[in-house]
């Protein structure tokens, strides 16, 4: 069955609106993506007809809203390839995800004069939280650069890990260069010498990434946002037998066993946790997030993406003084660049008066501004939904934007 583009863009109510008079043109899925009417129906329908506390109450709402959690928690178990669904935990958010594996895993493994490893490219959510273990333990940050394609340059890990290297933290998939590392080799080089890996899984997951156990993945973390699932709703996996020892990030109820004054016992995994009230709500959002992604099928969301990255990357090539940052080979779709005598903000706030919706500034990701000597990019990240003719609205916008700018 061939992808059709216009069917799934029905599926999508935001896209139907105007921005300024034009047609809404969404170029920012990397920062979030739009929700389709059955993520937006279900969330709609929990809060109306099932909304109750789960873990907690004997009485038929929370028993309803309990059981639909855990199938959630079983569905992305099942996504994402782990083996156990303990191993799933739901957080905030990707950011949520990591902080608590650099504060309950660093507590329990990381000490002085041990050091962790971090790419370049890494978003600020898989740097400073790896900053703070560091000077709370006494601890080194390593950093594996990246060259001017935008490739991590592999032949240094040689000199970067070695057998006080206790972590790895490394993305996925690039937000900004759009870069999808060989995490094999890394894996493999980080496991020789007993270092477990963080990977951020924040663009990747909806890019074919995942298959956490069959990759070797230690910990990894994605945002349901990213995923076309709804805000607040994040998910951590960590092995069974590494999180079975870490210490608890927050305490709280639900997440403990039994408490007295004098000591308190810790509730078995996934809770463990899962202090506080849940996003329920946005779990069951995010399996049906899941549902959806996985009627259209992953492999054929991901074959128009590169269809629609190719075309853009050929025609913005053409624009004279366009710089595009990031030309490895099976990037993800994102295409990050500069204009030649233009400032990003400006050249965004053209596209937007055009109904044209792109990212600009450093994109939480100041490290690999630094490594280009810029302040920031402007950003095209492509989803499921977006058309040639789109790439085509934008091409223009930015050779009018040029064309006002200079």
């Amino acid at each position: 069955m061939s992808y059709d583009v216009l069917r799934i863009r029905r599926d999508f109510p935001i896209l139907e609106q105007e921005v300024n008079k034009r047609k809404l043109v969404y170029f920012d899925s990397g920062a979030t993506a739009q929700k389709p009417l059955s993520v937006i129906e279900r969330t709609d329908e929990l809060m109306r007809h099932y909304n109750a506390n789960i873990h907690r109450g004997v009485h038929h709402l929370s028993g309803v809203m309990t059981e639909m959690y855990e199938e959630a928690r079983e569905r992305v178990r099942t996504f994402i390839g782990a083996e156990h669904r303990e191993e799933v935990i739901f957080t905030a958010g990707a950011t949520a995800s990591i902080n608590l594996v650099a504060y309950s895993w660093s507590e329990k493994f990381l000490h002085e004069g041990d050091n962790i490893v971090v790419s370049e490219m890494e978003h600020h959510s898989n740097i400073v939280p790896w900053q703070l273990a560091c000077e709370r333990k006494g601890a080194e940050l390593r950093v594996l650069p990246f060259d001017e394609n935008g490739a991590l340059r592999m032949e240094m890990l040689d000199t970067l890990i070695d057998e006080r290297t206790k972590l790895v933290a490394v993305t996925e998939a690039s937000n900004t260069l759009g870069t999808c590392p060989d995490l094999s080799y890394i894996v493999a080089m980080a496991h020789a010498v007993g270092a477990v890996v963080m990977v951020d899984g924040c663009q990747g997951i909806v890019h074919g990434g995942g298959r956490v156990r069959e990759r070797g993945y230690d910990f990894y973390a994605f945002s349901g946002h990213k995923l076309y699932g709804p805000t607040g709703i994040g998910v951590l996996y960590g092995r069974k037998e590494l999180l079975e020892v870490m210490p608890p990030f927050m305490g709280g109820g639900d997440m403990v066993d039994k408490v007295t004054f004098a000591k308190t016992t810790y509730a078995p995994l996934p809770l463990k946790y899962e202090a506080g009230t849940s996003n329920f709500i946005g779990a069951v959002g995010l399996a049906k997030a899941i549902e959806y992604i996985e009627g259209i099928g992953m492999e054929a969301i991901e074959a128009h993406e590169k269809k629609i990255l190719h075309a853009m990357t050929e025609r913005l090539s053409k624009i004279e003084g366009l710089r595009i940052y990031g030309t490895t080979e099976n990037k993800c779709p994102i295409v990050s660049f500069t204009i030649e005598g233009t400032h990003p903000y400006d050249v965004g706030m053209i596209l937007d008066k055009l109904g044209i919706a792109i990212r600009t500034g450093h994109h939480c990701a100041e490290p690999v501004m630094t490594h280009f000597g810029i302040t920031g990019m402007c950003r095209a990240s492509i989803g499921m939904y977006n058309t040639l003719e789109e790439v085509e609205l934008l091409a223009q916008g930015i050779e009018r934007a040029v064309r006002m700018l200079k």
